[in-house]
């Protein structure tokens, strides 16, 4: 009988060393021997399947990118030092000069420099596009197009993009679909399932669920995979194993974490939708959401993360953030605490304002990551910090 994914990916691990330890150990090591110079040469030709350098592969990051290929429905992944250089190694490996990325517009702040700044040093053209634009989309596509990558749900302003149309229209035209589903986790959706090439995930978030690490893991079809893993082979952004190891370890508990995220998330978003201070309020599995039926088609849950507008606009959420008394003020989500940020004043700053307001990012748009506390108390915290 099938065992069901979460037992799977539990289950899995690498061997017992001659100790017959219950949970993984750690290889914190450089480099592996060999038995001979002959088994070394096998290594090297890849003639066999073994490790060799740390930054090559090794056992820990093998388990985690083991488990997350379970999760994912993917072929194989590699695992990196953080989710940028995830997003990175991808954007480097599959375009070269003269090929051109679709993308849509609403991106992660580090992401859109990324595309902005440094592929242009690397003769790769790009085009940004509203998320729900398909015209655009079709529009926008160009002979060159090598890749379309997306976010979705969208940061910080939570847009669902139809992974089936735009897969429809990556394979029409020959593009990767690379699809970035850190909002949503592989528990709330598989973009592969719907035809994505590539999927990519900061480990730094919900993966991890603590706050205590950095990691990315990029997954999918193994001829792209194995390219992804010779460039960073080389270029060194490989994650470490004892950061492995901690991923993976907390790969055991996401699917019980992320219940209790989902679970206060909803009841959030719903006791908050249509205060006398707020503009709107935005989460997937509101049927106020604009993408409302893509987001019950395309998602288990509508994940950990909600966004609403302050009527006050940017001093307004400048002020909501200072009165907060236990929500933690950081650039980070997906942890065991709930988190508000403010957007138009941090992680987006750097935009202009027509930049930011042609991605959805408004002055007064707070972005709250639902954490595991009591979820009446993180509603009384918001609630008095809205005055």
């Amino acid at each position: 009988m099938e065992q069901h994914r979460i037992t799977r990916l539990i289950r899995k691990r690498i061997a017992q060393t001659e100790e017959g330890e219950h949970s993984s150990p750690l290889f914190l090591t450089s480099s592996f021997t060999f038995d001979s110079s002959e088994e070394m040469r096998a290594a090297f030709a890849e003639e066999i399947d073994t490790n060799i350098y740390s930054r090559f592969s090794n056992p820990n990051s093998r388990e985690l990118v083991d488990r997350m290929c379970i999760l994912e429905g993917a072929e194989d992944g590699f695992a990196t030092a953080s989710g940028m250089s995830a997003i990175f190694s991808t954007f480097m490996t599959l375009m070269k000069q003269g090929d051109h990325l679709l993308s849509c517009n609403a991106i992660f702040g580090s992401t859109h420099t990324v595309v902005t700044k440094f592929l242009p040093k690397f003769g790769i053209d790009y085009t940004y596009v509203p998320a729900n634009d398909l015209k655009a989309w079709e529009a926008a596509i160009r002979p060159n197009t090598k890749m379309i990558f997306l976010e979705t749900p969208t940061n910080p302003g939570l847009e669902i993009i139809d992974l089936e149309v735009v897969n429809r229209l990556a394979k029409k035209h020959g593009a990767i679909l690379v699809v970035d589903n850190c909002f949503a986790t592989p528990l709330g959706q598989r973009p592969i399932e719907f035809g994505a090439d590539i999927v990519i995930h900061s480990a730094t978030k919900w993966l991890d669920g603590q706050g205590r690490t950095l990691g990315g893991v990029v997954l999918g079809k193994s001829e792209f995979i194995y390219n992804i893993y010779l460039f960073c082979r080389s270029t060194g952004p490989a994650l470490s194993p004892f950061n492995a190891w901690i991923l993976s370890k907390s790969l055991e508990t996401l699917e019980v974490r992320m219940q209790r995220h989902v679970e206060n998330a909803f009841y959030l978003a719903q006791k908050l939708e249509g205060h006398e201070k707020i503009a709107w309020l935005k989460y997937p599995f509101l049927p106020s959401h604009p993408q409302y039926e893509i987001a019950k088609k395309q998602m288990k849950d509508g994940g950990g993360l909600f966004c609403f507008e302050l009527k006050e606009g940017l001093e307004g959420g400048r002020s909501f953030l200072d009165r907060l008394q236990i929500l933690s003020r950081t650039a980070n989500l997906g942890d065991t605490r709930t988190i508000a940020s403010h957007p138009a004043s941090t992680t987006h700053a750097k935009l202009s304002n027509e930049e930011r307001l042609n991605v959805g990012i408004t002055p007064g748009m707070i972005r709250i990551s639902a954490g595991l506390e009591n979820r009446d108390d993180i509603l009384n915290d918001i609630l008095q910090a809205l005055g």
